[in-house]
């Protein structure tokens, strides 16, 4: 599951946020296979999507994490959840989407197929209301 400022994201969710403020960031794996896993990372990477197959990842002006955008992971044990935070901090109005990709660093035992079909997050960055 992913959450942007509480807000559970799935299929068609568009999170709005305000400008200049820390927007929570939440990510929460459920290992349901039989074989704990990891090592591994996972990164979080904005972007915007131009709606004509281009997409822009050159956002370091637009967006920055509070933190890091990379989240370490050591294992996860099966049945377990494992949950992992972090914050965005959008400077300029507009609509992002984040990429999560997984990074594994053991492949002795690989990453539950779910993980990688984790819901599109779109998020709306508005002016604050005066």
């Amino acid at each position: 599951d992913i959450l942007v400022d509480g807000q559970l994201c799935d299929c068609d969710i568009v999170v709005n946020c305000k400008v200049g403020d820390p927007i929570p960031l939440q990510v929460k794996l459920t290992n349901w296979s039989k074989h704990s896993v990891g090592p591994f990372a996972l990164t979080v990477t904005p972007y915007q999507d131009y709606q004509n197959g281009v997409h822009n990842y050159e956002l370091q002006d637009a967006i920055t994490f509070v933190g890091s955008n990379t989240f370490y992971i050591d294992s996860v044990k099966p049945t377990k959840d494992s949950v992992y935070f972090g914050a965005l901090l959008f400077l300029y109005t507009g609509d992002f989407y984040l990429n999560i990709k997984f990074h594994e660093d053991n492949n002795s035992r690989e990453l539950p197929l779910s993980w990688f079909c984790l819901p599109s997050v779109h998020i709306r960055a508005m002016e604050p209301v005066a």
